[in-house]
């Protein structure tokens, strides 16, 4: 069965995770099928909204360490295309997380427009302690939504964050029993879904135009630092430790 499953219906597309026994650790391959399903979502004018999930114990642990370290972000990678899809996609976006959401399966829910969380919903963002920077946009939209200095206890040092804290920052629109997330998810796709497309992309776009292009930019340069950074001693000791099950030993770095 694909790590990716999607479906159209009524006017809704559904991409659901679904490499549950890799907790849903993102592959390149997978990123390509999820950019390929938003490229085609946002060409079809009979697709007015989509929605991403993942399964009810599980939204992400981030990207696939090995798979990512043979496929590194660069100008043309599937991340980096993934990135641009997602950021940039005009119609109704909604995300339905439940369970953990590490690295990029936080910061991708920075890009839609309506979140939905089980109450066992747990957010991290880990970057400096593998060595490396923010993703996504992330160092341009987090603060902005949590303020710098809970910002910088989720970027700077990594500290997980609740459901709770995310609904109260802003991040989420609510928090329900995991088994409720998804279809509370597409019950609200369905009411957008009812809407004129015209008026929602409309809407969309001007909510976001005046950050849309310092996130575009703000993306490439994380891509550029991210991508150096992935190379130096320090990120090689993070993935090393981590792919050893071990600590990292940054004394000398």
């Amino acid at each position: 069965m694909s790590d990716i499953l999607t479906h159209t219906e009524d006017g809704i597309l559904t991409i659901t995770l679904n490499r549950v026994p890799k907790k849903n650790s993102l592959t390149a391959a997978m990123y390509t099928a999820i950019s390929n399903a938003l490229e085609a979502a946002q060409a079809d004018p009979a697709v007015r909204v989509a929605v991403i999930q993942g399964h009810e114990t599980i939204f992400s642990a981030g990207n696939d360490i090995g798979d990512f370290l043979k496929v590194p972000p660069s100008a043309d990678s599937p991340v980096v295309r993934f990135l641009r899809v997602i950021s940039s996609f005009p119609k109704p976006l909604i995300g339905a997380v439940c369970g953990v959401a590490v690295g990029v399966g936080t910061t991708l829910l920075l890009h839609c427009d309506l979140v939905y969380a089980g109450d066992n919903a747990a957010f991290s963002l880990p970057f400096v302690n593998l060595g490396l920077c923010p993703e996504a946009g992330s160092s341009y939209l987090l603060p902005r939504l949590m303020g710098h200095q809970r910002a910088a206890e989720a970027l700077l040092l990594g500290d997980p964050f609740t459901a709770e804290t995310a609904l109260e920052v802003g991040l989420i629109n609510r928090i329900v029993p995991p088994a409720e997330v998804h279809a509370l998810a597409h019950r609200q796709a369905q009411r957008l879904a009812a809407k004129p497309l015209a008026s929602l992309v409309a809407s969309k776009r001007l909510m976001k135009q005046e950050q849309a292009a310092p996130v575009a930019a703000r993306i490439e340069e994380e891509i550029a630092i991210f991508g150096r950074m992935l190379r130096e001693p320090a990120a090689k000791e993070a993935l090393t430790a981590f792919m050893e099950n071990r600590r990292p030993d940054f004394s000398a770095l």
